[in-house]
């Protein structure tokens, strides 16, 4: 070893002469700059070559030491593999890379002092260094200044009241010979029904048979309105049974308050087309009322109406002793029975009482006015109230569903008609989906509605008739499009039935991407719903440029999303088309939707151009920043 020389066998050892080869380096004027590695490379060339120590236990890569008079014996003993590493390195030197490159930075170099490149060195990084740096300072932008746990989204205001909307109509409710009834549905499918009830005082009797289609029928709200039923059940218990039909619906005529399967629903008298000491003339219904909440004492509504036949006798006013018929027990006694004579003698009772309520006895007086249908009177006082403000759930339900149960149901077949894992994969959205999204968006009667891949129009009927918007669907596939033709004529006849109005209803049938009609209505839509789904990614990608003419405010609801939820503002995505959009996750449950039963995520955008401006303006300001940040 030479003397004066550190023996480099511990760290203290190595990092002394590290520091003495260092002090060695600085006084040789070819080394004045560090300001690389690789312009460190090429004036190295210029003095002799050398390898560098390492600290005791690593393999010798120092570019700050000089070791050509340190022996083996100086470093820790090797161990096998770096024995053999080191034999391989001797053997091939590794040719020295990027040469045109450290001949750019020497030249450059060369013309700086000493005192300049270590200026350099520590303070002038590249322009792309420099912005990454100044942007990564900056606090990130997202589309919404809130964190992304939160949501932004706030629905428009109520207009209700401001919109008057009327629930009736005035015209007849004769339905006509359009009416798709329950009994030319069971006509058509008469194979696939068999009998229910029978005659338990006479074995013989064969008008109950399926062969003999024993009929009932049931008075509906409106004037002149009626359906007949067929007293046959299905075979498979999940097609349509028309016994039961009868019942629900009766039922709601009733009683429309509505009967929560989770939350108990209590008596509500402003519910319904029939008043308290009407509704005591039909009885109880079997699940209407709690043990602690009775019904109110039978009265007679009227005194027109105090006698309105034999068979029915009033409540006593003396001494109580002869009771209230409960015809509505009797009815449902006969069902579970299979009673067929009780079942018609129940159902023959309770349509008297439905017409001496819809058409009351002409007064004596014929100068006097006729009084109006109760049913409808009593619901239009009720429905009209601020507390009220709308259709009773109990209702609305009933109506759709029945015109649903007729039309779709025995012709459920041709929604299998496509192509799988293609964009014509058929699922609907159900009532309850429908709900959230009137509830989210407070459509109203001056609100446009667009469902774009209508199906069979369940959304759209739904809509129109709960909140008397006017509402627009496209649909590319000719059965759903058919069917939802025949669905909104009937719900139209239905409406009439129950006393009802609905908002206006247009629907297509074609492409949507080449519907000149939705490029018309987008502009002036307030919501737009889309099924997506199952959509291809080259759909969803066509419908992004149309949301471009929503107006401010509109609202778009999807399975997909058209832009993630409160996303971080980007280079990539700052001007993307569906930048414009807030944008909020939102989930639904076991039974909003038709293809399972599990539930999912949808998504809610708002168009909100001007919250946009303001996160561009945000994004802009940054950049600038950086920009000038990276010229200094």
């Amino acid at each position: 070893m030479v003397p004066g020389e550190t023996s480099v066998t511990t760290r203290h050892a190595w990092r002394a002469q590290v520091e003495q080869e260092q002090r060695k380096r600085e006084s040789l004027p070819a080394c004045a700059s560090e300001d690389s590695v690789d312009s460190y490379s090429e004036n190295a060339a210029l003095t002799p070559s050398v390898d560098p120590p390492s600290p005791p236990g690593s393999t010798p890569s120092s570019p700050l030491t000089n070791t050509s008079d340190l022996s083996d014996d100086d470093y820790w003993p090797p161990s096998p593999k770096r024995r053999r590493t080191a034999k391989a390195v001797s053997a091939s030197p590794k040719p020295k890379p990027h040469r045109e490159k450290c001949s750019r930075t020497r030249r450059v170099t060369r013309d700086r002092t000493p005192a300049e490149s270590s200026t350099t060195s520590l303070l002038s990084p590249s322009r792309a260094a420099s912005r990454q740096r100044s942007l990564a300072l900056e606090e990130p932008i997202y589309r919404c200044s809130s964190s992304r746990s939160s949501s932004t989204f706030r629905p428009p205001p109520d207009p209700g009241d401001k919109v008057d909307r009327i629930w009736w109509t005035d015209d007849d409710g004769s339905p006509g010979h359009d009416l798709v009834s329950a009994a030319s549905v069971v006509r058509r499918l008469a194979k696939s029904y068999k009998s229910y009830f029978n005659n338990p005082d006479d074995p013989g009797d064969k008008s109950f048979e399926a062969e003999a289609l024993p009929t009932a029928e049931l008075e509906y709200p409106n004037n002149h309105s009626y359906e007949t039923f067929i007293l046959l059940v299905p075979k498979d218990p999940d097609h349509y049974n028309p016994v039961m039909c009868l019942v629900e619906s009766l039922y709601t005529i009733i009683d429309c308050t509505w009967h929560s399967r989770v939350h108990r629903t209590f008596y509500d008298p402003r519910q319904g087309y029939l008043t308290p000491p009407q509704k005591a003339l039909f009885g109880t219904l079997p699940t209407a009322l709690p043990s602690d909440h009775p019904p109110p004492p039978p009265s007679p509504p009227a005194s027109s109406n105090a006698n309105l036949s034999g068979d029915i006798p009033n409540s006593s006013h003396d001494s109580g002793n002869t009771a209230q018929p409960n015809h509505l027990r009797t009815l449902q006694r006969a069902i579970r029975r299979r009673d067929g004579p009780l079942f018609l003698h129940a159902m023959d009772t309770i349509n008297f009482l439905l017409r001496s309520l819809k058409y009351p006895p002409l007064p004596d007086d014929v100068f006097e006015p006729a009084l109006p249908n109760q049913l409808l009177t009593c619901a239009r006082e009720c429905w009209a109230q601020p507390s009220q403000r709308g259709i009773p759930k109990r209702v609305l339900l009933r109506v759709i569903e029945e015109t649903y149960q007729r039309i779709v149901g025995p012709n459920i077949g041709q929604l299998s008609r496509y192509s799988a894992f293609t964009s014509e994969v058929y699922g609907e959205l159900m009532p309850s989906f429908t709900d959230k999204i009137i509830a989210q968006t407070c459509l109203h009667p001056g609100s446009l509605l667009v469902d774009l891949g209508s199906g069979v129009g369940n959304v759209l009927l739904h809509a129109a008739l709960a909140t008397g918007c006017s509402a627009f669907g496209v649909e590319f596939m000719a059965g759903p499009a058919a069917l939802a033709r025949e669905q909104l004529r009937q719900l139209r006849i239905r409406c009439r039935m129950w006393g009802l109005s609905m908002g206006n209803v247009e629907l297509e049938e074609g492409d949507m991407l080449a519907s000149s009609r939705v490029d018309a209505l987008l502009p002036k839509a307030d919501v737009v719903v889309v099924n997506n789904k199952v959509f291809e990614e080259t759909l969803n990608a066509a419908l992004r440029p149309k949301f471009l003419d929503l107006k401010d405010g509109a609202v778009v609801i999807s399975l997909k999303p058209f832009a993630q939820p409160n996303a971080r503002v980007t280079e990539r995505n700052v001007d993307d088309i569906c930048a414009i959009f807030d944008v909020e996750e939102r989930p639904y449950h076991s039974g909003d939707v038709s293809w399972g039963s599990s539930g999912g995520t949808y998504y809610v955008h708002r168009v909100d151009r001007v919250g946009y401006a303001s996160i561009r303006e945000r994004f802009e300001s940054a950049r600038a920043r950086s920009v000038r940040a990276g010229r200094r």
